[in-house]
């Protein structure tokens, strides 16, 4: 199958810091391009690949300071893209809504994949008005607030089996890793450490838009013995940093598309205590990977309870439900319905809604 994949030109393919979707798009193009297929790649020029690369950028638009209109560049590579199209069978975009009006307008067989929060009511006239786009979900409580999109299935993430060594002592602390933003607990994380007396390992990313929240409500809570801010991370020093952790702790207060970072900590035999907003509850199960936990409270009670937890159980179960070959194998499932079928842009999906009923008052309570 001749496949493109259209990543955010944000970060590269794979990134070279933080960039949970531009490293999925790498996973499931190095294993389309194992399993044979003709596999494109639209990213930056940076980008690193198996597949034949098309960049209308030279570099990844987060580290390059040059780069103030972010938006252009995607603009640029749309055009590349749709200027191709008849070289693919499918075009798989990982960009959001950004080419739905391209798409609607062109004799296509196209997907998008949501990675990103769907709870915003921005978004809803936006899915209103292209309700023919098909659409997957990284986890089915993902979908909620737009449960009329014309979801095509929901597909979990997966890592290469082989990217994380895993590790089977367990550790002396508790590791947090992620961005730095309210929703994702980094407050509540410190709390329970602190609660239960262990350490905490804190790798965290301070994007420019969290820089006033982390300045006057997070530093302040990093002056403690048991704290240790690292700062961003690289991919290269994820396994071990997880991998030597007595847990990861997720104590988000958000509804997660996914989060990459469980199954990350899971491949390492390190399970999870998370509190169950978003897919938590998808990714997690209770005393194989992890724990799901209410509060801070219920929180150091499962840090008491990780004895219970046999770290090879919980390798196993990142190996048999979240690998990037089951991912691959998922989405070809999808591909191959949708090349068999009508370009989807031709017909609204089964069921849609009208125009004049999205828009009503009542339809955005």
């Amino acid at each position: 199958m001749r496949i493109a994949q259209v990543s955010p030109l944000y970060e590269s393919v794979p990134p070279k810091l933080y960039g949970g979707t531009e490293r999925v798009v790498s996973w499931l193009t190095e294993e389309l391009v194992r399993a044979g297929h003709d596999v494109t790649l639209f990213a930056s020029g940076d980008s690193l690949t198996q597949a034949q690369l098309v960049s209308t950028t030279p570099q990844a638009l987060r580290l390059n300071p040059d780069c103030i209109d972010q938006l252009a560049h995607h603009v640029v590579m749309l055009e590349k893209v749709f200027s191709e199209r008849q070289n693919f069978d499918l075009i798989h975009f990982h960009i959001d809504y950004l080419h739905f009006s391209f798409s609607r307008n062109e004799q296509l067989t196209q997907l998008t994949t949501l990675h990103g929060r769907l709870d915003i009511p921005d978004l809803v006239p936006v899915y209103q008005a292209f309700p023919e786009m098909p659409v997957v979900s990284i986890s089915d409580a993902q979908r909620k607030p737009l449960p009329w999109a014309n979801w095509k299935g929901t597909v979990h993430h997966g890592l290469p089996k082989d990217s994380f060594e895993f590790y089977p002592e367990r550790g002396k602390y508790l590791a947090f890793l992620g961005r730095t933003s309210p929703e994702k607990g980094l407050d509540r994380a410190i709390e329970i450490a602190k609660h239960v007396g262990i350490p905490l390992k804190i790798a965290a990313k301070v994007d420019r838009g969290d820089r006033e929240y982390f300045e006057s409500c997070i530093k302040p809570l990093l002056d403690h013995p048991l704290i240790e801010f690292l700062g961003e991370i690289g991919y290269a020093e994820k396994n071990d940093f997880l991998g030597n952790a007595l847990a990861l702790l997720f104590p988000i207060d958000w509804p997660e598309p996914f989060g990459l970072v469980m199954i990350e900590a899971m491949a390492c035999g390190t399970p999870v205590i998370a509190f169950p907003n978003g897919s938590v509850p998808e990714i997690v199960r209770n005393g194989v990977s992890g724990f799901t936990v209410r509060d801070t409270e219920t929180a150091v009670r499962a840090i008491g309870c990780l004895d219970k937890i046999d770290r090879r159980i919980c390798r196993k179960h990142f190996e048999q439900h979240f690998t990037s070959a089951r991912m691959a194998q998922d989405y070809l499932k999808i591909y191959r319905q949708m090349v068999a079928a009508e370009p989807e842009q031709i017909a609204m999906p089964k069921g849609a809604l009208s125009w004049t009923k999205l828009t009503s008052p009542s339809s955005t309570t």
